[in-house]
């Protein structure tokens, strides 16, 4: 195995800004979230029926985290009674296509990471 070449792309910066962000932006119920409101502005009941494994206290911290960082918008809407909609940003918009080369990323690595998964615990295993 040989190290990664580093000369054509440089060195990574990541800061605590940048872990911060990631982790806010591209945790467990975030990803869904931004996948459902790609599709459509929803009310929060409706991303509940979305995602139904959320819990209504995840949900209402993954859309304020959202929210804060620019990523979904709530719109108060006018109707009677006064009902809530959220919908992605234009700046949460530009997280598609990185968000769809780490999926495809993953898709086409998979079986090489069930392969080390699978020798990794079998050495765990022997080990004990």
């Amino acid at each position: 195995m040989t190290d990664t070449d580093t000369r054509a792309h440089g060195r990574l910066t990541i800061t605590a800004t940048h872990r911060e962000l990631l982790d806010q932006v591209l945790d467990k119920w975030s990803l869904d979230v931004l996948n459902e409101l790609c599709e459509r502005p929803l009310r929060f009941s409706g991303l509940r029926r979305a995602i139904p494994t959320v819990t209504q206290k995840s949900l209402t911290a993954t859309l304020r985290r959202l929210e804060r960082n620019g990523i979904v918008e709530r719109v108060v809407l006018g109707t009677r009674p006064v009902a809530v909609e959220y919908r992605i940003t234009p700046l949460g918009k530009t997280l598609r296509p990185p968000v769809d080369a780490i999926l495809h990323w993953a898709a086409e690595h998979l079986p090489s990471i069930d392969a080390a998964r699978d020798r990794y615990d079998e050495e765990m295993d022997g080990a004990r």
